[in-house]
């Protein structure tokens, strides 16, 4: 999808955990069926790692939850409980954001398309998810 690159913001919940990520107005979009992604209804877009940036003291608000692999750390807001953003076992070199925790405004258009997490290895190659943090 070839759209504009910009400066998104966005955060959690209680605005504790604030970041900056570049990438385009239009983004694709991977809705996930893990038993992870399928509990918290999660939806992300994948940006590579040196696109993103946590904003002032967000780090201490933070904590991890990983399991399975535990190659994809989830990170949430300790004050909320809301994850806004997390480095996936999909694109280790990344980082995933929830679009629905991007500030209003810069998405401009969502590509949503499907990866199949409970047949994970499969999705991996057959979805090319892994090029989405490859600059």
């Amino acid at each position: 999808m070839d759209s504009e690159m910009v400066v998104h913001e966005g955060g959690c919940h209680c605005k504790k955990v604030r970041w900056r990520v570049q990438a385009p107005t239009g983004v694709v979009a991977w809705s996930c069926n893990c038993s992870n992604c399928s509990m918290r209804g999660n939806t992300h877009f994948i940006v590579p790692a040196d696109r993103f940036e946590l904003l002032g003291d967000s780090e201490q608000f933070l904590t991890t939850y990983s399991f399975g692999t535990h190659t994809a750390k989830h990170k949430f807001c300790k004050v909320c409980g809301i994850t806004s953003f997390y480095y996936p076992r999909s694109n280790p070199d990344g980082v995933s954001i929830t679009f629905t925790c991007v500030d209003p405004g810069t998405l401009t258009h969502i590509e949503v398309k499907y990866y199949d997490g409970k047949n994970w290895e499969t999705s991996h190659k057959q979805t090319g998810i892994a090029s989405q943090s490859k600059g």
